[in-house]
């Protein structure tokens, strides 16, 4: 088959599970296809033949098949069966270990376990399964692969998003294969494993490293030879690498294996071609052993290894062409990655490195030789991730560049001796730890510059996340600049449109009226946007804050809060420091000041009204929970809070205002009140609601919206109420 045709080949692939992201897509290809295969000669006499354009309109259309075919389904006997939307079963599930234990953010540890017996729902039946397991660190301190367990804890459902642009998790488990989870409580070793496993090399390397250096700075080093995903690094050293926009060090895959083939092909440089390709071949091997089947990591080894086969047949390398093939063949083996943002961020960094880097340079002639490619590199990787980032996370980091040039000396240095450090390990453990000892203080140094940019204004600066389209137009004009001579020498008017499609998400921000209750396990949390104007209702939950408020706040493009309100007189401030850690706060209504070194501009007491714009909030009751009148406009909301049916009676002897909203995170809801109210919408906030209340509100004509079934919650003036949800129960 000739180049045309496997390129074509390669790309229709490649699009057709894209297309999978669109109704019949697939279909939209192929007639898309043998549309421009009857009509594109005429335009381009040197375009491919019409069977080239159907052949791949096929393929295209195929990989759509084949996408579907591949998604992971729960088997019949799969545990996930077993288990219930409310995890109030407790269960003991007995099953094989496939990975090594995990710290997460909410300090539990995380491993993977392949289910083999569930009881006492199962009856002790045999069941299959891949199980995402957290326990508490004390019960995961002697596990790791190929132990058999039983682990004592709350089976599972994995829950969709349950707030507008929050983290996925029933996807995320479906990505890795799994369906359930488990909340540990306790674990019990019933057979100890057997054989060899990759896991003990990591771990000899991590301890050997980690000997002699300490925390955080050894476990940062083997986070640059293996990945963060193969160690414990600190979530703290880890967010600010991410801030500042140095991420890509802390993923084991190209660099580590240029440096890898470098090393290797210098040493063997005496032999014969074969003993190189051997040699490399192992090399590349056992680091993707070590480094884990991550789908950048692959990218990179089957790079490498093209590399190595071009050497062996004295031919060059076509990095697109390899890199294109790449790509083809990883997808074929699990076309689910095409959706992976591991997988993607990798592809378009290379791409950035292969297309942009050479013209760069030469724009930087002025620059030493040496210096040019360190600035090239860095701003042709950023330039080609970012439009995908702002379409994931929706914040730019403006210090990336000048941080990336700074410390490629560092993370140069640090990669190769941590690999050196390695291998010495391996062979004896104190010479793996003395090598990293040397490394200690440029380490140290990594970090402090890390850390100094981490902490300027604005190093996270949040323009909202932008459209498909958009991060589309974004890589068009891109790739028009990095290619096309006439874009080349008018590369200011793409990056003037460039700017544009970006800054769009925060012109729109400044027109908004929205109103968002956000899902949270216990009080409702209230973001409200009033044209470029952000009011928070009670942020009092440290947790709530980091999973999701400051999530939401990002996507949404807030760089400030203009005013925040909390919960109760004696609420915890512990959630505002959180929050003030990360975006400021200009007008805060409590009781205290909240801890920290960062503080609100400016603190009210309850008994103050306050109004931003067209906002009003007057406090009704600061105790025992916050009752307030939020006026927007003509739209007036009334929250409850948590309160009890005393505290419900002990409120109708105020002067209760009537609302059109009305807010309440407990049970249920006293008749009377909802009579005295008379609102056209309820909005309950917790685990439940009483079923008498849901009757009553029923039969007073009044929607219902629960964040419990519908997830967060959306209101504008012209679209009304919008849920994250797909629920029977929302707006009954």
């Amino acid at each position: 088959m000739g180049s045309v045709q496997a390129i074509a080949g390669c790309l229709a692939y490649i699009l057709g599970l894209l297309a999978t992201a669109l109704p019949w897509g697939g279909w939209v290809l192929l007639i898309g296809a043998i549309g421009i295969g009857l009509t594109i000669r005429r335009v381009w006499r040197g375009a491919p033949k019409f069977q080239v354009w159907l052949v791949a309109g096929a393929i295209a259309l195929s990989a759509t098949f084949y996408f579907q075919a591949r998604i992971p389904h729960p088997a019949a006997n799969d545990i996930s069966q077993l288990a219930t939307p409310d995890s109030s079963t407790n269960v003991l599930v007995e099953g094989r270990i496939s990975s090594l234990p995990r710290l997460t953010r909410s300090q539990k540890s995380q491993f993977w376990l392949e289910a083999k017996r569930i009881a006492p729902i199962g009856e002790g039946k045999p069941v299959s399964g891949r199980l995402y397991v957290t326990v508490p660190p004390d019960q995961a301190t002697d596990l790791h692969p190929g132990q058999i367990v039983g682990v004592d804890g709350a089976l599972y459902l994995p829950k969709a998003a349950t707030n507008p642009g929050g983290f996925d998790f029933k996807d995320y488990l479906q990505q890795e294969g799994s369906f359930a989870g488990l909340r540990g409580k306790q674990v019990s070793i019933l057979k100890p494993s057997t054989g060899w496993g990759w896991w003990q090399v990591q771990q000899r390397i991590a301890r050997s490293q980690l000997a002699w250096v300490g925390n955080p700075e050894g476990a940062l080093i083997s986070s640059m030879v293996l990945g963060s995903k193969a160690v414990d690094l600190p979530y703290d050293v880890k967010d600010a690498f991410v801030r500042v926009g140095l991420a890509h060090a802390l993923a084991a895959s190209g660099f580590q294996t240029s440096l890898i083939l470098g090393v290797v092909l210098a040493l063997t440089r005496r032999f014969s071609e074969r003993v190189q390709f051997l040699a490399g071949t192992m090399s590349l091997a056992s680091f993707v052993g070590l480094a884990g089947l991550q789908p950048a990591v692959l990218r990179a080894a089957f790079m490498g290894f093209g590399g190595l086969i071009a050497l062996v047949l004295g031919r060059k390398v076509k990095p697109l062409g390899s890199m294109l093939m790449t790509a083809t063949m990883l997808l074929v083996i699990n076309p689910q990655w095409i959706w992976n943002l591991g997988f993607q961020l990798s592809f378009l960094a290379t791409m950035g490195l292969l297309v942009t880097v050479p013209p760069l340079t030469k724009k930087l002639d002025w620059v030493p030789s040496a210096i040019a490619p360190l600035i090239a590199v860095p701003i042709a990787a950023y330039l080609w991730t970012l439009p995908l980032q702002l379409g994931a996370f929706g914040v730019l980091s403006p210090y990336s560049i000048p941080v990336n040039i700074l410390t490629s000396p560092f993370i140069s240095l640090i990669s190769l001796g941590g690999m050196l450090s390695a291998l010495a390990s391996l062979i004896w453990s104190p010479a793996g730890s003395a090598l990293a000892w040397l490394l200690k203080y440029p380490t140290q140094g990594l970090i402090a510059i890390v850390d100094g940019f981490a902490q300027l204004p604005g190093n996270g600066f949040a323009v909202g996340t932008i459209s498909v389209l958009a991060v589309i137009g974004l890589y068009a004009l891109l790739g028009l600049a990095t290619v096309h001579p006439f874009w080349q020498r008018r590369w200011w008017i793409a990056l003037a449109l460039g700017l544009v499609v970006t800054l769009i998400p925060i012109g729109m921000g400044a027109n908004l009226m929205q109103v968002t209750v956000l899902a949270a396990e216990r009080d409702p949390v209230l973001v409200i946007r009033d044209r470029g104007r952000v009011a928070v209702v009670n942020s009092n939950d440290e947790k709530t804050v980091q999973f999701t408020l400051l999530p939401f706040l990002q996507k949404a493009g807030v760089n400030q809060i203009h005013l925040a309100i909390a919960l109760h007189a004696n609420a915890s401030m512990n959630g505002w420091q959180t929050l003030l850690e990360k975006i400021p706060i200009k007008t805060l209504v409590a009781s205290s000041m909240p801890p920290g070194r960062n503080a609100p501009s400016k603190i009210l007491p309850f008994n103050q009204g306050v109004r931003l714009g067209a906002i009003q909030v007057r406090v009704l009751q600061a105790e025992p929970d916050l009752v307030a009148q939020i006026m927007l406009g003509d739209q007036t909301w009334l929250w409850l809070g948590n309160l009890n049916a005393n505290e419900q009676e002990s409120l109708l002897k105020t002067n209760i205002p009537s609302a059109q909203v009305l807010l309440w995170s407990s049970a249920s809801l006293s008749p009377v009140l909802v009579d005295r109210v008379r609102p056209k919408t309820a909005i309950a906030s917790g685990k439940g609601v009483n079923p008498e209340t849901i009757a009553y509100l029923k039969q007073q004509n009044i929607s219902l919206y629960q964040t419990q079934q519908d997830g967060g919650i959306q209101w504008t003036p012209d679209g009304g109420f919008n849920i994250a949800l797909d629920s029977n129960a929302s707006g009954l």
